[in-house]
């Protein structure tokens, strides 16, 4: 039976967890898509609660001698809650954190102050601490405020370029009950001039390459177009590069595995985002699920305006 709270929709039943309950805090900047982050969450089987106050994080979360199985927990915080204070639950996430019969998961959700600010004036939203004043100021002693529940994060995702699909994703592949044991692997393409991507585990540079976009036929393509992809690879330096590379991987991916890491985000970066990080992401991923791996590719700045029209957070 789902119980329902303010603040969140029904949902089918939630799965009964055997062991250790799974706890998601989801936590950040407002309007960086904790609403998002809680819908998907209740949408994979966790009883989403909304606007918790932090003290009765511990009370919510008791379990006396005997208790029943119980499901995945989803709680969201944020300045908005009441009573809500960042070294005060700071202090709180610390002894749930150590207990034996939870695992705890503290999402913190960051963006970029400029996208946030855009964010507000598109939706026509008020940020919660810019009743009087401009947005940007909202913004800015927000950020300051969070600082020590940013400290404490188990997981930091930046959403400043990732629309409400790309968040719902990340989300499932990370908390699904389905991945419990397996670690999923993300491969993103991006451009530098538009900011390494921050969730990045692995960064590899490929701007080394000779670069289609100087050959007339080749520019308005991608890498996803096969002569694309043939003229990157005729590349004298790309066999060897991409040979260390896997070899590389081969080498990390189980160590990461052994160690419990449970998500796992590689970039790969070229100048424009278009066409050799393109190229070399796809021939990654594909590398990496003949060896068995769970890939996800996303390929960022391949076309900025299709991702400006993609569905919001």
């Amino acid at each position: 039976m789902t119980r329902r709270y303010p603040g969140t929709h029904e949902s089918a039943p939630a799965p009964v967890a055997a062991g250790p309950i799974p706890v998601v805090v989801v936590t950040g900047m407002s309007g960086a898509g904790k609403s998002s982050a809680l819908r998907v969450l209740e949408d994979i089987g966790f009883e989403a609660i909304d606007n918790l106050p932090v003290s009765l994080l511990g009370r919510l979360l008791w379990r006396g001698p005997g208790a029943d199985p119980a499901a995945p927990i989803a709680v969201g915080v944020d300045i908005r809650t009441r009573d809500f204070d960042a070294n005060a639950f700071a202090r709180e996430i610390a002894p749930l954190a150590a207990r034996p019969d939870l695992v705890l998961t503290v999402l913190y959700l960051d963006c970029d102050s400029l996208v946030l600010g855009q964010r507000f004036t598109e939706t026509r939203r008020r940020h919660p601490l810019a009743d009087d004043r401009p947005v940007a100021d909202g913004i800015k002693i927000e950020r300051e405020l969070l600082a020590p529940v940013r400290e404490v994060a188990s997981v930091v995702v930046d959403t400043s370029m990732m629309t409400g699909l790309d968040l719902k994703r990340l989300l499932e592949r990370r908390f699904s009950p389905d991945a419990k044991h397996h670690m999923a692997v993300s491969v993103v393409s991006f451009a530098y001039g538009r900011g390494l991507p921050r969730e990045a585990d692995l960064v590899f540079d490929v701007r080394f390459l000779r670069n289609p976009h100087y050959v007339e036929t080749l520019k308005p393509n991608s890498g996803l177009d096969a002569a694309v992809g043939a003229y990157i690879a005729a590349d004298a330096g790309y066999p060897p590069f991409f040979s260390a590379l896997a070899a590389l991987l081969d080498g990390l991916l189980p160590r990461y595995r052994d160690e419990g890491k449970s998500y796992l985000t590689i970039a790969v970066g070229c100048t424009g985002g278009r066409h050799r990080s393109v190229y070399v992401a796809e021939r990654l991923a594909e590398y990496l699920r003949e060896g068995g791996e769970r890939v996800h590719v996303r390929h960022r700045d391949i076309d900025a305006k299709v991702a400006q029209q993609a569905e919001p957070l």
